[in-house]
């Protein structure tokens, strides 16, 4: 039994490795601080790869008192919006076009399905994904799905690692509308956010309705 213990804290520990630590300060993220004048809204991100039409990633933007993304265990990154614990700030038009931009590729292209909601209700879902912390590699769709869980509205979101159940499920919700967004920029993404980080003012990704 003792064994077995410390096998299970082992794992935990080696688990809690794989998350992602970052934390900005409170100054970065209160200078950070942007507000919508768009109506408050939910979007789950889905990227979808490209011919097969397999779900590689899960991410909410929230569009409440601010407006962030949250992020579990992706990749993005800008110097204008800080992070801590997968909820990034600050997240401007540009700043959401980035993040589309870097994800839509030509290997992949990405769902954007928004959920109108009142301002308590998207501040509660701010405040789910603050308290969520730090996802571990491959539980993106998991860990939206949990937040979503301690929503008011979206408590029937499927748990799961499953980014196509996820969405399926998202858009049977009252209001749900769709975006598509595809680009043709290679398959190797670390350019476009090596690119990004120069540029303030690219908007390159295509919607298409």
């Amino acid at each position: 039994m003792l064994r077995r213990a410390f096998l299970a804290l082992s794992l935990t520990a080696g688990l809690a490795a794989c998350a992602d630590n970052i934390y900005a300060s409170d100054e970065a993220v209160r200078s950070a601080r942007f507000v919508s004048n768009e109506p408050p809204s939910i979007t789950l991100y889905t990227v979808i790869g490209i011919p097969r039409g397999e779900g590689a990633h899960s991410a909410l933007m929230i569009n409440g008192s601010q407006r962030v993304i949250y992020d579990p265990a992706g990749s993005w990154s800008h110097p204008q919006a800080p992070e801590r614990h997968d909820v990034l700030y600050g997240i401007t038009d540009n700043l959401r076009n980035f993040y589309i931009d870097y994800h839509a590729r030509e290997t992949y292209w990405v769902a954007a399905d928004t959920v109108p909601v009142s301002r308590e209700v998207a501040d509660a879902a701010i405040r789910a994904a603050e308290a969520n912390g730090a996802a571990m590699k491959s539980f993106c769709a998991n860990d939206t799905s949990a937040v979503l869980r301690k929503v008011p509205g979206f408590t029937g979101a499927p748990s799961g690692f499953s980014p196509l159940k996820l969405r399926n499920w998202f858009r049977t919700l009252p209001g749900a509308t769709e975006k598509k967004h595809y680009d043709g920029d290679p398959a190797d993404n670390h350019d476009v956010l090596l690119r990004q980080r120069g540029e303030l003012t690219r908007a390159g990704n295509k919607p298409v309705q």
